[in-house]
């Protein structure tokens, strides 16, 4: 049986209809909401529209009980609200992002408020404010005592109706659209229903906004509404976006518990109640949260999660139950009156009776990578509220940071679209002039050559059930393979599927759920939401980063980022040593995650896992099998110590730069035998080619020592290797020219075509960017005056013969350097350099070097 690759874009009908947008948001909860008013503020003459699945009062944020954490106490400060994220997030937030959260925070929650949102005060008039989870402050604020999300959707709904801005409702979006540059330029989407606009069509917008909200559909019992199917991260993935730390489901602790075979969406209790002074106890009464944390019943999310299932587990109990008897009839009435409804339709007292509570699946700490205004790894694609990683929430959501970071974050891209098209000057739509005949942008429907595909919608019930027994709150190696192999196997269905919703629906329900586990399966530590069995420790020495997931032809493509980089990746000794050698070490490191990407996926080096038992340690020797000119010892260093996540140790036997020969040894490297052979080829790919260079290179000092000529290289690098290759030229005993088109300005005959003469070209060069070095390319001896005239500082002599060069060299007489290129040999080397030449260019060097052989070998036991 063949099965096929997630597929890269929806099957869907051509679109039947098009309506044009500066900026269209796809979701309307407070994150979607907030943003369109924000930008129809800032830019009254635009057009906003509002895309959402359901009618506009739909969505997660109406279900949120309990508030929005803001610092507006005056005992209360922004530091503490941050210290308070930072330890919720187990290490992984991005403390710019959080620190962003809580200073405009306040700010935005009263902009909240001027829109039209009313909070509970007391009898004062102050706004009332509570403590949840995680919180050491009251920084809570609530409407209707459990009913803010309610209050918040009806204010953003009501004040979006007197913008009047333009809303399609029960419209799923399908696919993003690009440009001929691969920037955002619209989404495909199917309406639902009969009316003006009905089945596929497409909105082409100058900057796309996902606001879509969570995933957690894709496990049986969740909090999430019904529409809560991960479109956005789905639609994202598909796109080519990054998305991170999909791993991190926080699971709700206190969810009503309805029986054993109840799924879909489930009641939840707020965290609130806890706030107010409810506590978890057992079948047998036992306050068991009290010995599992010193903030006890008020613990991080995460915490209380975990210490239910064990107390499920060690009682053989399936839910726990949440007493709040004490307090009486009118506080329930009044502070929760709708969690006091929903009990009661159930057939609960909580006045009088215990609440049966379970974890369920409630929130996305992860989800589309975005930076501190929103933006995603796709030009002019955008994610806010739940859909986006910010950064905020790192391993696990504070509670109450999510509503907050709705409303902050939204302000943040509204106000970078509109900087962006007030830059580049105003126009109707940004995307129209990427539309086509037939109405799609250029890299839509009608150009994208992408694989689609569908699964079958009877999958969903299915879906759901494996990532419920065996990737929710308990994972664990054998759980996770097994779900994975089910979800791959229901990639195939033996009937054509149709499009409709149901058949998108589950595509990116499968989409996202293959991501999670993939990430689940990745991350072998318990961190946060995330809770491995078989890893039940938190291992900052080799976990301490996030997992970035970007989706190809052939399945999900998986990095890992080390969290600050700067601060864990490499030792500070070597980045010392990196830094001397003219290198970046953050630009390495990226490189050396593209490798590592490409190197391992999720199942590790398969061969040493199968054949090394996890608890060996070697040292392994790197040696040169051949006589040359070494390059790249502190690189390949760094490749061990990042694969290895400094488990290995490193010990230079020679320096960058220094002659070898066969058989000597160049570095030692020390420590767990799976590491030294999963990091060995990405750490000899740098290093061989890099000798190699500099072998090269030697070869070319060589044969023009003692003339005065320079060997120098050209921009002819592999693409990401330029600084790498160049500092391998200078190992070499070579220099380098010019970095990039922008540090110096050479003008070749092209430009002299387009300018008119080389003396004209000279001239304009001069005048758009004074006091830039100005090198000229000539190839004739006549073209050398007019350049020496204007006052060129190097001539470069393209394919001189000798004799030529002789003359050129005669004739400029020390007014300006001279290099030759073209038709240069080892053999003719020596001949052009005596004519008196600067330099003489070889591309070579760095295009077409051959590798210096170097291995590594274990020492063995």
């Amino acid at each position: 049986m063949s099965i096929p690759a997630i597929p890269q874009r929806l099957t869907a009908p051509a679109p039947g209809w098009t309506v044009q947008a500066d900026v269209v948001v796809v979701g309307s909860g407070i994150a979607g909401l907030t943003l369109a008013l924000r930008y129809a503020g800032l830019d009254p003459a635009s057009k906003v529209l509002v895309v959402t699945k359901d009618v506009l009062s739909s969505g997660s944020t109406r279900w949120a009980q309990g508030g929005i954490a803001a610092v507006l106490d005056p005992a209360d400060t922004p530091v503490e609200h941050l210290s308070d994220t930072l330890v919720a997030g187990v290490g992984l937030c991005d403390e710019e992002a959080v620190r962003i959260l809580v200073t405009e925070g306040p700010g935005a929650l009263r902009d909240l408020i001027a829109a039209g949102a009313e909070f509970d005060t007391d009898a004062s008039g102050e706004l009332q404010l509570t403590r949840e989870g995680g919180h050491r402050r009251d920084r809570i604020v609530h409407a209707g005592g459990d009913a803010t999300g309610a209050e918040v959707q009806r204010a953003l709904v009501q004040a979006v109706g007197e913008a009047g801005i333009e809303v399609i409702e029960h419209a799923l979006v399908l696919d993003l659209l690009k440009d001929a540059r691969g920037h955002a330029a619209g989404v495909t989407l199917h309406v639902m229903g009969e009316g003006e606009r009905d089945g596929v069509g497409a909105v082409t917008a100058g900057a796309v906004v996902l606001a879509t909200g969570g995933m957690g559909q894709v496990y049986a019992a969740t909090t999430n509404p019904v529409v809560s199917t991960g479109d956005g991260v789905a639609l994202a993935l598909r796109a080519g976006a990054v998305v991170r730390d999909l791993e991190f489901v926080q699971f709700h602790p206190t969810v009503l518990w309805l029986g054993e075979d109840s799924t879909g969406q489930q009641p939840l209790i707020s965290e609130a109640v806890r706030g107010e002074g409810a506590v978890l106890v057992d079948a047998d009464g036992v306050r068991f949260m009290r010995d599992a944390h010193e903030l006890a019943d008020l613990a991080p999310r995460d915490v209380v999660a975990k210490a239910i299932m064990r107390r499920m587990r060690a009682t053989g109990a399936d839910h726990v139950y949440l007493d709040a008897r004490h307090f009486g009839e009118e506080k329930w009435r009044t502070r929760f009156p709708t969690i006091h409804a929903i009990c009661r339709e159930h057939g609960i007292d909580p006045v009088a009776d215990l609440v049966p509570v379970a974890p369920a699946a409630h929130y996305a700490s992860g989800g589309v990578r975005t930076d501190p205004h929103g933006r995603t790894s796709v030009p002019g694609l955008y994610a806010c509220g739940e859909v986006a990683c910010t950064g905020v929430h790192g391993a696990n959501r504070l509670a109450s940071n999510s509503l907050l970071e709705g409303l902050v974050f939204a302000a943040r891209i509204a106000a970078d679209i509109h900087a962006g098209r007030a830059a580049r000057g105003p126009s109707a739509v940004d995307a129209v002039d990427a539309v086509d005949a037939a109405g799609v942008p250029a890299g839509g429907p009608a150009g994208d050559d992408r694989p689609t595909g569908l699964i079958d919608p009877r999958a969903r019930t299915r879906i759901q059930g494996h990532m419920s027994r065996g990737a929710s709150v308990l994972r664990g190696r054998e759980s996770l393979a097994e779900v994975s192999r089910a979800l791959v196997n229901l990639r195939w269905t033996p009937v054509a599927v149709e499009p409709c919703t149901e058949s998108w629906e589950t595509t990116n329900l499968l989409t996202v759920a293959s991501v999670l586990v993939a990430a689940a399966g990745r991350r072998q530590e318990t961190r946060g939401s995330h809770w491995r069995e078989d890893f039940p420790e938190r291992n900052d020495e080799r976990w301490l980063g996030h997992l970035d997931v970007t989706l190809t032809a052939e399945g999900p493509t998986m990095t890992y980022v080390p969290h600050g980089r700067r601060e864990t990746a490499l030792p500070h000794r070597l980045e010392t040593d990196l830094v001397e050698a003219g290198l970046d070490p953050s630009a390495l490191i990226a490189l050396l995650e593209t490798a590592e990407a490409e190197d391992v996926w999720q199942g590790g080096d398969v061969t040493s896992l199968a054949t090394i038992p996890a608890d060996r340690a070697d040292t392994a020797d790197v040696v040169a099998r051949a006589d040359g000119v070494v390059a790249g010892l502190p690189v390949a260093e760094a490749a061990f110590s990042h694969v290895g996540r400094g488990r290995l140790t490193a010990e230079r036997r020679v320096k960058d730069g220094e002659r070898v020969a066969a058989g000597d040894v160049l570095m030692t490297v020390t420590g767990p035998t799976r590491d030294l052979l999963t990091a060995e080829r990405t750490a000899l790919n740098l290093l061989t080619h890099l000798s190699g260079i500099a072998t090269l290179t030697g070869r070319w000092v060589d044969a023009v020592a003692g003339t005065g000529a320079a060997i120098r290289d050209s921009r002819k690098t592999l693409p990401g290797l330029r600084a790498l290759e160049k500092y391998a030229v200078r190992c070499g005993g070579g220099v380098n020219h010019r970095m990039s088109l922008s540090d110096a300005a050479l003008i070749k005959d092209n430009h002299v075509v387009a300018a008119g003469g080389v003396a004209e070209a000279f001239r304009a060069v001069r005048d758009a960017c004074p006091g830039l070095p100005i090198e000229v390319e000539v190839d004739r001896i006549d073209q050398i005056e007019p350049v020496l005239a204007e006052g060129a500082e190097e001539i470069l002599l393209d394919n001189f013969t000798v004799e030529e060069l002789a003359r050129a060299v005669r004739l400029v007489d020390g007014r300006a350097r001279l290099e030759s290129s073209g038709g240069l040999t080892l053999r003719t080397a020596r001949d052009v350099a005596e004519t008196g030449v600067d330099y003489l260019a070889v591309g070579a060097l760095t295009h077409s070097a051959p590798a210096l052989d170097i291995a590594l070998d274990l020492r063995g036991n």
